[in-house]
Order: C-alpha cells, then sequence, then structure tokens
C-alpha cells in the first residue's frame, strides 16, 4: 500500500488519473493525490501495529477502502478506459474478480473478523 500510494503521488501519476471515473465529482488529479495519502496512511498503519484491537481496525478500514474504489474498477471496465496494462475488457474484467480477494485478505491477515466477533460478544 505504501508503494502504491508512493506512485499515485509520483511516476504512476498519470495511470492513475486514467482509472478516475468521469463522474467523480473532483479533479482527477486531487482524486489520485488524496487516494494516494490514503493508501500510504493505510499502509503504514498495517506495517506499525501489531496489537489488537488496533491492528483489526486497520484491516477493516483497508477493506473498506477496498470496497470504496470499487466502483472506480467497475467504471474501468463499462467505460473501456485503458491504464496499468488493463487494454481490455477482458483484462479489466478479470481485475474485478480480484478486488473481493483483496478485502477478504485485508480482514483475514489482520484477524479483523475475529475481532470483531469477541469485541459483540464482551
Amino acid at each position: 500500500m505504501v508503494g502504491a500510494g508512493t506512485g499515485h503521488l509520483t511516476f504512476q501519476r498519470e495511470e492513475f488519473q486514467a482509472q478516475v471515473p468521469p463522474w467523480v465529482p473532483i479533479d482527477e488529479d486531487l482524486t489520485v493525490l488524496l487516494s494516494g495519502a490514503v493508501e500510504i496512511g493505510l499502509g503504514a498503519a498495517l506495517l506499525v501495529t501489531w496489537k489488537q484491537p488496533r491492528r483489526a481496525l486497520a484491516g477493516a478500514a483497508l477493506a473498506a477502502f477496498y470496497v470504496a474504489i470499487f466502483p472506480g474498477n467497475i467504471a474501468q471496465y463499462t467505460e473501456h478506459r485503458d491504464a496499468f496494462g488493463l487494454d481490455t475488457d477482458t483484462k479489466r474484467l478479470a481485475r474485478l474478480f480480484f478486488q473481493p480477494l483483496l478485502i477478504a485478505w485485508a480482514l483475514a491477515a489482520t484477524d479483523a473478523p475475529r475481532v470483531w466477533r469477541e469485541s459483540r460478544q464482551a
């Protein structure tokens, strides 16, 4: 996440701008800069937060971020927008199936479901 966020702010900025759907009410460049800052923050939180329940919270925040950007990925597919080598509808569609895996990974890697269940039982 830190690496991806850094890419948003530097050498991959134009590629990320190409992925911002036209219906997003914020300037494309500002959207890329803000999402890059969020990615760096989430990545840093995962790197430094090891104790529960804070680690689970970081994982849940990352999962929520992946959910929030999913409409943009759908728009990239439906609007046939090229970026990051996703230059065919087949590639863009395949990418959509990986987003739920990223969400599940963020939750499982931080043990968020267990921590949430235990907090509800307490």
